[in-house]
């Protein structure tokens, strides 16, 4: 058995490497030598390249400190939202922990695979919840969820995200009008497809004044989403246990 004598024998060869990339690095250092490679382009080009890897290195230090911390931030806004549009009486179980992926590619939600959240009371499918985008906002894509019955009727809609104008399209915010709640209560079958539209359209719901595209946009998105629902009704009110 030899194992230990090569061992050894690595070891020393490491140690030696890295006692002569030690001693390299103490002469490239002296004042001296670093006084006659200022004026050098590659020097130059070098106190760049290592400031850049100290700030990726540290940035990426950062990165991972802070993930979980976001990521479980996120989980937690996204939970509130959710006990927003789908009321606590409808379900016993955990909305984020009972999900199903559905093809969306089709339905103009802003992406291909749509996580749905399942409300269950008592082992059975009572209403769902799902997040979507309406991609032309007057400024940007809107983000929004909704709640929905077994029977297709809204339960509740809130807006997650958006970079409206303040003071006219964030209207859509439930903390700045309560607009967003004129679609409790509505579906495919209590409104025609004329009446899915702001007042300035022909439809039942109002407009901004001075900002009309951001609640057709919003109106039209979640018009989008009933229609979603009602093609993959069948799928998602099947019980799971």
């Amino acid at each position: 058995m030899n194992s230990k004598p090569e061992i050894n024998s690595v070891s020393a060869k490491a140690g030696k490497a890295l006692e002569v990339a030690r001693q390299k690095l103490a002469i490239w250092l002296e004042p001296a030598n670093l006084e006659k490679l200022r004026p050098q382009l590659r020097y130059q080009a070098g106190i760049l390249a290592g400031f850049a890897l100290l700030a990726a290195v540290l940035l990426g230090f950062a990165d991972l400190a802070t993930r979980g911390v976001i990521q479980q931030r996120l989980q937690e806004d996204l939970q509130a939202y959710l006990e927003q549009v789908v009321p606590a009486g409808l379900h016993d179980n955990n909305l984020l922990a009972d999900t199903v992926q559905v093809n969306s590619s089709a339905a103009g939600l802003g992406a291909e695979q749509t996580e749905v959240y399942l409300a269950k009371k008592q082992g059975e499918v009572t209403a769902v919840c799902f997040k979507f985008v309406a991609p032309d906002g007057y400024a940007g894509p809107i983000s929004l969820v909704m709640g929905v019955d077994r029977n297709g009727e809204i339960l509740g809609v809130r807006v997650i995200a958006h970079i409206e104008t303040p003071g006219l399209g964030d209207k859509i915010e439930i903390s700045k009008s309560k607009w967003i709640l004129a679609f409790n209560g509505k579906s495919l079958n209590n409104l025609t497809v004329e009446q899915w539209a702001v007042k300035k359209d022909g439809g039942v719901f109002d407009q901004f004044s001075g900002a009309t595209i951001t609640p057709r946009k919003v109106v039209q998105a979640i018009r989008r989403g009933l229609v979603f629902f009602q093609s993959h009704q069948a799928e998602l009110l099947t019980d799971r246990h």
